[in-house]
């Protein structure tokens, strides 16, 4: 059962023609019977005559299997489409009879790097008219970038590839009236973040450096970073979904 589909119009008797293949007992009062016990509502014309969706269709199929098939009593099939409403799937389940809608697994953010980017030591090393230069940024924005702490020289006064994607993004949110002050607050998040990391890898670190299996491959520092930075997208998105 698809939980959402586009609407199109289907008078009921189209309706019944979609369904009496598979259940050649339906009729137009058993529909009328499933929509009083609200456990399928379909639109109405301006002037009252009923229309289906194929969401709707798709959703009476399932009734009627969960009735003919497995006995389901309309407390149980009203629980299950209650779920599949609420995003439920009932994909995953156990393969004996009708699955009950389940949680479905999470879905990997595509926009959240690899513990093995997170930790990656790049190449580049920049001078600071070639960062300013690359990112289209003046003088006194990168000085504005050092004094608020967002991006860091190396000793040798080069800035590398973490440093060059944070100078693009705020050369970006500058177009939007976002200034290298306004910006303090990410690397304080970020600096937390990482004193948070360190402070949970520690003990793995101490542990595989003592003859734990796995040696360096054990260091978990990548790993612990995706998971923050995933947590980290999360909140933003459930903030803004919130409202």
């Amino acid at each position: 059962m698809t939980a959402r589909t586009p609407r199109q119009s289907m008078a009921i008797g189209a309706v019944l023609a979609a369904l009496r293949e598979d259940f050649p007992d339906i009729t137009i009062s058993k529909i009328r019977f499933l929509e009083a016990e609200g456990l399928v509502t379909p639109a109405r014309t301006g002037s009252g005559y009923r229309t289906y969706s194929a969401a709707d269709v798709d959703r009476l199929r399932y009734i009627l299997t969960a009735q003919r098939d497995h006995f389901w009593p309309l407390k149980v099939i009203r629980d299950a489409l209650d779920a599949l409403d609420r995003g439920l799937t009932p994909e995953r389940g156990s393969s004996a009879g009708m699955p009950r809608p389940s949680v479905p697994a999470p879905v990997t953010d595509p926009d959240v790097p690899t513990a093995a980017a997170l930790t990656e030591v790049g190449s580049l090393r920049l001078t600071r008219d070639e960062l300013g230069s690359a990112a289209g940024l003046d003088a006194a924005t990168i000085d504005a970038l050092e004094t608020f702490g967002l991006v860091r020289p190396d000793a040798a006064g080069h800035y590398g590839e973490a440093a060059l994607g944070i100078a693009h993004a705020a050369g970006a949110l500058a177009a939007y009236g976002v200034e290298p002050r306004h910006l303090r607050p990410f690397r304080t998040a970020a600096d937390r973040e990482i004193g948070l990391v360190q402070q949970v890898v520690t003990p793995h670190r101490a542990a595989s450096g003592k003859g734990g299996r796995g040696g360096a491959a054990a260091d978990p520092t990548g790993e612990v970073l995706r998971l923050c930075v995933a947590l980290h997208t999360a909140l933003v998105k459930d903030g803004l979904q919130r409202g």
